[in-house]
């Protein structure tokens, strides 16, 4: 039962006044009534609850937190009597805290004898009156039951006599009293002790907070039916601060329309700002009001900052006040503090309206500060703010942090800060940024030409920090030259930051470990666009195994994806795959915004897909990788090209040769061009050719293929050899002997053209001994397509023993009196046309009548037949009509 449903008994012995000589006044030991719109919140009072087991409870918060409310909705459901003092007095004296604290307990039926005694002077209170006092409450009776009391506005209790006496009963009462202080500010109580002792329960500002659930059940009980995102912008916006969001709920009731309404209020113009500027702002002393109003253009401060905006030296012990008396002031930890971001949103409207055109000097004035503290992101925010291009520019190069546009958790953050960059901003530092962000953004348009003019103006001495300027610019100029694919210039950037390296001091270099890894990285991809697989393996293996953190993470990515790429080109897909798992796994290590890794991970992965016969995989894998489009970073020639190989190898493994002629090009415009690119877009083309009966054509496409690319030179005597020309075929596979880091899907599709050109010439021997060198080159990464891609001859031969045990359990499936899998299907699609001719072979019509029927000469359905049966890999009608069937080709 609660307070105010008791009613007040006859208490004779009872003064009818305190000791001032004025009546009680009721409203002070009654329970403050809850509005009907206020939420019970089932965790806080669950909390409360322990106020029953301990001692002291403590419910601490700033001003409109909900301490208040919560502790009478607890005390009116509590089921007993509550002893409720409002200490709303600024001055309230001993005598007469005292007198009102005895009369709350006789309110509440606390049987408190009139031996206790009364104050009688309101600035004393008698020792034996407390001895008394606390002997009452540690009886028995109390002992089995204790009394609560409350005591709300216990911050108004500035004597210290007076905590110091409450402290006393409570020790003596001997767990007769259960005592909750409500107050703003940390009460002078030894709480240290209570809290050691486990002898104290406590709710702070942070638990008072509404979470957004609540939030939405605060606005529901106001009658607004709002979607769950408003409360959780609402209680970003108020911090979950209890009476804002009252206030908040109030008005948009009031608003026509309620959910804009809380979206975009304004805070300085509402009915919030009418209550935080009285509650905390206005109490304040005029030298505090105006550093309020000052730091609130600051995200967080320190003292020293404050003193800088401030022109002051003490602003050390007002923000620790402020903090104490919970005045809106959160501290941070290490002498930071923060204004709550409802409160500085206030403030800041309330600045424009006090000191107009203050806030820039204000930004100004901290960005130097924080500057020379080495605060270099609030550094660049707050010379944003300022509206000083110039400076934080500035400080971006000659920190050596353009890296940050490209990499880390600040990259966004960066990039949107500088995207309102002024354009009368025109000085080398600025221009460098611009460069950065536009070839961030792959805009190959302006990016290039904002690099030159940058470029011109260091040259020329105009950067305050002509070196760290010249650094930036190398690093933009490597990155240029990958996009544009121009190795050469990026050789010559990568040499200049080599040198400028040892003028940059040690430490910078070790805080921006990005710079370095960048450099690596955009070298190695353009070394790696050259073909020069060796030199790019090694500037990339050392971005790669750099320092490892969040600033790196997106280059050691790259490089780790672009490795896999080269394993890949060069025949290792097992370490293609081990790298391109690593890549994909380095940017979720720090949960940096968007999904993982950049596309070429997965491209790679499908290319190894592919080797496996996996096809389905591989497709999928294809649909999932990032596709570039204009205006993304990615846009590469490298990643453009890992694109085109592995859906060219897709696409032939599934026939469709056309096609992957059409993807082999990628739309790459680069100065200089790809080997490795032109070599797979030629052996592309071959197979078109030999897919539509042109072997000639084939093998004039295959001149394009450049003889240093091993895996290429292999494909190309692969098609040399089904073009029937086996001796360029053993011409291009000798001129690989001794072929340094070529990996088995090289040397397996090696072995297999020996082994056919072994079958073709009608030695078995050598056919079987190439053969067997390519399973035992295959299993362990179980390569299954170059099989496939041999042909159909290569079945017979692997239901032969030992081949069959070398084939078994990856190859081929089922033991040695199973017959093997179907046929692998032809290595080149036949045409329309020749499809035409295959099927009236079916029909046992002579070629004579073939021709008449298909409206062409003799000499034309012999040419087709011939194709045909060498695509079928058979030398007469009834075989090729066999093993068409057995591919389901009729």
């Amino acid at each position: 039962m609660a307070i105010d449903d008791v009613p007040e008994r006859d208490t004779p012995d009872l003064p009818d006044v305190d000791p001032r000589g004025d009546p009680f006044l009721r409203t002070r030991y009654a329970v403050p009534p809850r509005p009907v719109t206020f939420l019970r919140r089932e965790r806080l009072i669950r909390h409360l609850d322990g106020a029953l087991a301990t001692p002291l409870t403590i419910v601490n918060g700033a001003a409109g937190a909900g301490k208040t409310l919560l502790v009478a909705d607890w005390a009116a459901g509590l089921g007993r009597p509550v002893a409720w003092l409002t200490t709303d007095a600024p001055h309230l004296r001993p005598g007469v805290f005292w007198a009102y604290v005895l009369r709350a307990l006789h309110t509440a039926g606390v049987p408190v004898p009139a031996a206790v005694g009364c104050p009688a002077d309101p600035s004393r209170v008698d020792e034996g009156l407390l001895n008394r006092l606390a002997a009452e409450l540690s009886g028995p009776a109390a002992a089995r039951r204790p009394a609560v009391l409350v005591l709300d506005e216990f911050d108004r209790v500035a004597a210290p006599e007076t905590a110091a006496q409450l402290d006393f009963v409570l020790r003596h009462a001997g767990g007769g009293l259960r005592l909750v202080v409500v107050s703003r500010t940390e009460p002078l109580l030894p709480l240290h002790r209570y809290r050691a002792a486990g002898e104290l329960t406590e709710i702070r500002d942070a638990e008072l907070a509404f979470t957004a659930r609540e939030a939405g059940e605060l606005l529901d009980r106001h009658g607004l039916s709002l979607p769950a995102s408003v409360a959780h912008a609402l209680v970003d916006r108020t911090g979950g601060w209890a009476a804002g969001l009252r206030l908040c709920a109030l008005a948009a009731r009031e608003s026509p329309d309620p959910e804009t309404y809380l979206k975009e209020f304004e805070a300085g113009q509402s009915t919030v700002a009418d209550f935080l500027l009285a509650e905390v702002l206005n109490i304040q002393p005029p030298d505090t009001q105006d550093l309020l109003l000052r730091v609130s253009v600051l995200e967080r401060f320190c003292p020293d900052l404050a003193n800088a905006l401030t022109g002051r030296s003490d602003a050390g012990p007002v923000l620790h006040s402020l903090h104490q008396r919970n005045a809106f002031v959160q501290h941070l930890g290490h002498c930071w503090y923060g204004l709550h971001p409802l409160f500085a949103e206030i403030l800041r409207a309330h600045l424009a309206m006090r000191h107009p055109g203050l806030a820039p000097e204000l930004h100004r004035r901290a960005a130097r500060w924080l500057k020379g503290a080495g605060f270099l992101p609030e550094t660049l925010v707050h010379g944003a703010a300022a509206g000083d291009w110039d400076f934080a520019a500035g400080t971006l190069v000659s920190d050596l942090a353009i890296g940050q546009l490209f990499t880390g958790l600040r990259s966004a953050g960066l990039d949107d800060l500088f995207s309102r960059m002024a354009p009368d901003a025109t000085g080398p530092a600025p221009e460098l940024v611009r460069a950065a962000r536009d070839l961030a953004h792959g805009d190959l348009d302006r990016g290039p030409a904002r690099l030159e003019r940058a470029g011109r103006q260091v040259a020329e001495g105009a950067a305050p920090d002509p070196v760290a300027a010249r650094l930036c610019w190398a690093l933009l100029e490597v990155l240029a030259a990958r996009l544009t694919g121009s190795p050469a210039r990026a050789e010559r950037a990568a040499r200049l930051a080599g040198e400028l390296r040892g003028a940059v001091p040690a430490d910078l270099l070790d805080r921006h470990p990005e710079l370095t890894a960048l450099l690596l990285t955009h070298l190695g991809s353009a070394r790696l666009w050259a073909g020069r697989f060796e030199d790019a393996r090694t500037a990339l293996t050392a971005a790669a195994t750099g320092p490892e953190g969040a600033s790196t993470a997106l280059p050691r990515q790259d490089a780790l994806a672009q490795l896999a790429l080269i394993d890949q080109l060069n025949g290792w897909p097992g370490r293609a795959e081990h790298k391109a798992s690593q890549a994909l796994a380095e940017t979720a290590r720090y949960s940096l915004p968007g999904p993982p890794g950049t596309g070429m991970e997965r491209l790679v992965l499908a290319a190894v897909a592919v080797d496996r016969d996996e096809l389905d995989r591989a497709q999928e894998l294809l649909d999932e990788a990032v596709t570039p489009t204009e205006g993304d970073a990615s846009h590469d020639p490298v990643a453009l090209a890992g694109r085109a190989v592995a859906t060219v190898r897709l696409l032939l493994a599934r026939g469709d040769a056309r096609a992957a002629v059409r993807a082999a090009r990628p739309d790459v415009t680069a100065e200089v061009p790809s080997p490795w690119v032109r070599g797979h877009a030629a052996l592309a083309e071959a197979a078109a050719h030999l897919a539509e009966g042109r072997p000639q054509a084939a093998a004039e496409a295959l001149r394009e293929v450049p003889l240093d690319q091993p895996a290429c030179v292999v494909e190309a005597a692969r098609l040399q050899l089904a073009a029937g020309r086996p001796g360029e075929a053993a011409a291009l596979l000798d001129a690989l002997q001794g072929a340094a880091r070529t990996g088995p899907g090289v040397s397996v599709r090696a072995a297999l053209v020996r082994a056919w050109n072994g079958h073709l010439t009608g030695d078995p021997a050598t056919a079987r001994r190439w053969l067997t060198t390519a399973l035992r080159g295959a299993r362990h990464g179980h390569l299954r397509r170059p099989f496939v891609d041999a042909g159909p001859w290569i079945a017979p031969l692997l239901d032969t023993d030992p081949l069959r045990g070398l084939a078994a359990g990856w190859l081929v499936t089922g033991s040695a009196d199973v017959p093997p899998p179907p046929v692998p299907p032809v290595v080149e699609e036949l045409s329309g046309r020749e499809r035409d001719v295959l099927r009236r072979l079916a029909r046992m019509m002579t070629t004579e009548e073939i021709a008449a029927d298909l409206y062409v000469s003799v000499n034309t359905v012999k040419t087709h037949l011939k194709s045909v049966y060498r695509k079928l890999d058979v030398n007469r009608r009834a075989d090729a009509v066999r093993r068409a069937r057995d591919l389901r080709l009729l």
